[in-house]
């Protein structure tokens, strides 16, 4: 199976998690914050340490990766840099790695941002655009983003 890629591996995050390590996937999931690794740990994920707010933090994490999940619709406003130049600086980053799709939940330009990156660089990209307040409908329609993209 593939490993994937949680950036943002919050409630929603770690539901995706258990979902596609029941799935058989191997699962990197990702937190600003070393004290809530356990939690991602928890699901069975294997838990990460890094900043999206810096890219570089991220690019270990990258290894061994097939797909990544940008979870990180809800960091808007004063994060809106992870929808705009972050967002953009990561898939510049990408290229040269092995992964091979990315699921993106929008917010602010992003969207056109990561539609340009799947344009320039042929990025196999799938994006969420499901209530994230439905949280069957999501996690069913993050699962299958993500299932869409391994058979591309």
């Amino acid at each position: 199976m593939a490993r994937v890629l949680i950036v943002g591996c919050g409630c929603r995050g770690q539901a995706l998690a258990r979902e596609l390590i029941a799935a058989g996937h191997a699962v990197r999931g990702t937190t600003r914050d070393p004290a809530k690794a356990d939690a991602i740990a928890a699901t069975g994920a294997e838990p990460y340490v890094g900043d999206p707010d810096r890219i570089a933090t991220l690019m270990e994490a990258l290894a061994g990766t097939t797909i990544v999940c940008w979870l990180l619709a809800s960091a808007a406003g004063e994060n809106a840099e992870l929808h705009g130049g972050r967002l953009r600086m990561l898939f510049e980053k990408i290229v040269d790695t092995p992964v091979r799709g990315v699921v993106y939940e929008p917010a602010g330009e992003g969207a056109a941002i990561a539609r340009a990156a799947q344009a320039t660089w042929q990025i196999p990209l799938e994006v969420l655009t499901l209530d994230p307040t439905d949280d069957v409908a999501w996690l069913a329609g993050a699962h299958a983003a993500v299932g869409r993209l391994l058979t591309a």
